[in-house]
């Protein structure tokens, strides 16, 4: 009877946190990967996965789903998700080439309009849920939301990393729009509204201005403002993605009246000119 209560009231030992494992193991982060482990149980979705080693930035992801998860672009979005904790040092370039791959229709988006649930430093969620005139806006919220229907959806604070890190992330969610506010190319729209960007507390036409050959610079962004009909003394955060539009068709129309002027590149022509003084 005496081994039996024994046996009644025996209690295993709880198992190990997350936390507590990796500290038992030893394992660390890596600072130049800017790898954080995220432990909080309430942000974390457990599930079957599966893992495949690669680099993200050139993984084919889109041999990655079956077939017969495609949909046509007109349709609901397909039953696929990139859902991800991106690394802060990769994660703009990231984007910009999911966006890219949004414009072309191919890489994840081969599959439909494939919705993407991404974390970021909070600083670059910020960036690209930005609305006109707001401080944050910047190239990164042009080039999203003229392609996807983008929203903060939450902030992770930085307590929830091991290690923590210095700042808070965010994770912004995005639907690729059946129709782009801006029909052209995409190194056409980012290379408008880089040169628009560039001197953002300036009046717009000084960073458009570079878009132009020094020789006739005046003249031709004088004409591209008149034309897409932009105030030249808004400043970049103050332009609307309707007014991005209007600046790339109209940009559009110079290249092709003029083949050399998309390749131009105002650095390169200051480079030459300062390799001629020396």
């Amino acid at each position: 009877m005496a081994s039996s209560r024994t046996l009644g009231t025996f209690r295993l030992p709880p198992l190990p946190t997350i936390r507590e494992i990796i500290k038992l193991f030893r394992l660390q982060a890596v600072k130049q990967l800017s790898q954080n482990f995220l432990l909080d149980l309430r942000l974390t979705a457990p599930g079957k996965l599966r893992i495949i080693h690669g680099d993200v930035l050139t993984f084919k992801i889109e041999r990655a789903f079956p077939e017969s998860l495609k949909r046509r672009w007109e349709d609901d979005p397909p039953n696929v998700h990139i859902i991800g904790n991106l690394p802060f040092s990769v994660s703009t370039p990231l984007i910009i080439k999911w966006l890219e791959n949004v414009s072309q229709r191919n890489g994840p988006f081969a599959y439909g309009r494939t919705r993407m649930m991404l974390t970021f430093q909070k600083e670059v969620a910020e960036r690209l849920t930005a609305t006109t005139g707001s401080k944050q806006r910047s190239r990164l919220s042009i080039m999203a939301q003229y392609l996807c229907d983008v929203q903060h959806i939450l902030t992770i604070p930085g307590q929830a990393f091991v290690p923590k890190p210095e700042v808070d992330s965010a994770v912004v969610h995005f639907t690729p729009l059946t129709r782009p506010r801006i029909e052209q190319p995409f190194k056409l729209v980012e290379k408008v509204v880089q040169n628009a960007f560039q001197f953002r507390r300036k009046y717009c036409h000084r960073g458009l201005g570079m878009l132009f050959p020094e020789a006739r610079r005046l003249e031709r962004t004088g004409e591209l403002l008149e034309l897409a009909d932009v105030d030249p003394t808004l400043r970049a955060p103050q332009l609307t993605v309707s007014h991005f539009n209007s600046l790339c068709d109209v940009y559009r129309k110079m290249c092709d009246e003029d083949p050399h002027l998309f390749a131009y590149n105002f650095r390169e022509e200051l480079r030459q000119k300062s390799e001629k003084r020396g």
